[in-house]
């Protein structure tokens, strides 16, 4: 590979990955310092082809995340910036509102800390005993709920579209990174599995799937490895059973939120997804298998800290992904008229989740600077619903960078 030179650089930013966060810090780029050259590479033939265009399509409240965290913050104010772009730009959307329902007493001191949770993050947050939930939704049951205003439902990939539009980026698709040679003195040189070079003053990696991997690349030990989880899903054949936006109470042991109902904007109802572990990065099913992937996943520490910890959890989950009726008696809970007949398989997902070396499952967006370098190594839920506060963070990191390297 050539060497990094003084000059000419090809752009100031090399973005890596052009899901909605890569394509929301370029625009963010574009929109803080005017005039910086930005290019993205993506591997894909074209954007949101995995986290951002796989996934239920919800504009996340913010409920759910420790108040004072990034997810918290960036959530509570990307959700209402995320309905803003759209209805700017004429991207499909609607403000829904949802409800999180109690369906045994031992989730109701739970649900209860999420109202406390909610308020302190500056939700509007309304209780609702169980009689109540049908004035929502008539055909879900429960003890009790909570209602939260002020959740939504997008078009991710439309809005990942327009991003790349309006960012004023050179997007570049079929890029796929196989080296980098970074030089903290001079800057960062990116080759391509086709041959091209692009020289950069700095490096942002946005790879989500691969964030880890782009990392080592670059030279920097990112302290965590991705695990992917895949989440299956599939369509009501029924579709009036459900108004709008249905979820069970979550266990706080688990960055998944569980099975739940989400009416989308075409209309349709996706029923998921559940969590289960994915045998390529990019493995959305059980017959893709990558040996080297799925060995480096093996060869992680973290990942067998992590089964050992939570493995009555993960064969919960590995039932309903292999038997149908498991996964329907799990949406019964919430929708008691729901028959096995009712679900229609669909595209799956898969979350790149950051697994520490002791197991620990990194609950919180996580962003780490180096020299010439910006790694955002944690990015899943809610991070399409945080991407432009999100993406105004990597930009203002990858800005310092710029000016740091000047002196």
């Amino acid at each position: 590979m050539a060497q990094v030179v003084a000059g000419p650089y090809d752009c100031d930013v090399v973005v890596i990955g052009g899901g909605i966060v890569g394509l929301s810090t370029a625009y963010a780029l574009g929109r803080a310092a005017p005039g910086t050259r930005v290019t993205v590479l993506e591997k894909e033939q074209g954007t949101a082809r995995h986290q951002t265009g796989r996934n239920s399509g919800v504009i996340h409240s913010g409920i759910y995340y420790r108040p004072g965290s990034l997810k918290a913050r960036y959530a509570v104010s990307g959700a209402a910036e995320m309905v803003k772009f759209c209805a700017e730009y004429d991207i499909p959307h609607a403000v829904t509102g949802k409800l999180i329902v109690a369906t045994e007493r031992e989730e109701l001191p739970r649900l209860h800390a999420l109202v406390q949770r909610g308020r302190e993050n500056g939700l509007s947050v309304r209780e609702l005993c169980g009689a109540q939930i049908a004035e929502y939704e008539p055909e879900v049951e429960g003890l009790a709920a909570i209602h939260v205003g002020a959740t939504g439902i997008c078009d991710y990939g439309a809005v990942a579209r327009r991003l790349a539009e309006a960012s004023g980026a050179d997007v570049r698709h079929g890029a796929e990174v196989v080296r980098v040679d970074r030089r903290p003195d001079r800057g960062v040189a990116v080759l391509t599995a086709a041959g091209d070079i692009v020289r950069a003053r700095a490096l942002v990696n946005c790879a989500g799937l691969h964030c880890d991997r782009i990392a080592l690349l670059t030279g920097d030990d990112p302290g965590a490895r991705i695990v992917p989880f895949r989440g299956e899903y599939y369509e009501l054949a029924r579709p009036e059973l459900v108004r709008g936006l249905v979820y069970p109470v979550p266990d706080p042991a688990f960055p998944f939120l569980g099975v739940h109902l989400t009416r989308g904007t075409d209309e349709g109802v996706h029923v998921g997804p559940n969590a289960v572990p994915a045998l390529a990065r990019e493995g959305y099913d059980w017959r893709t298998v990558r040996p080297r992937e799925l060995g480096a996943t093996l060869a992680w520490p973290g990942s067998w800290q992590l089964a050992r910890r939570h493995w009555r959890y993960g064969a919960g989950e590995l039932h309903r992904s292999l038997s149908k009726p498991a996964f329907a008696r799990a949406v019964r809970r919430l929708l008691p008229a729901v028959r096995d007949e009712d679900l229609v398989p669909t595209a799956a997902g898969v979350r790149a989740q950051a697994v520490l070396r002791d197991g620990t499952l990194v609950d919180d967006f996580l962003i780490r600077e180096a020299p010439r370098a910006v790694h955002v190594l944690n990015a899943p839920s809610p991070a399409a619903t945080a991407s432009l506060p999100i993406g105004r963070e990597i930009a203002r990191r990858a800005l310092a960078a710029l000016a740091g390297s000047e002196r």
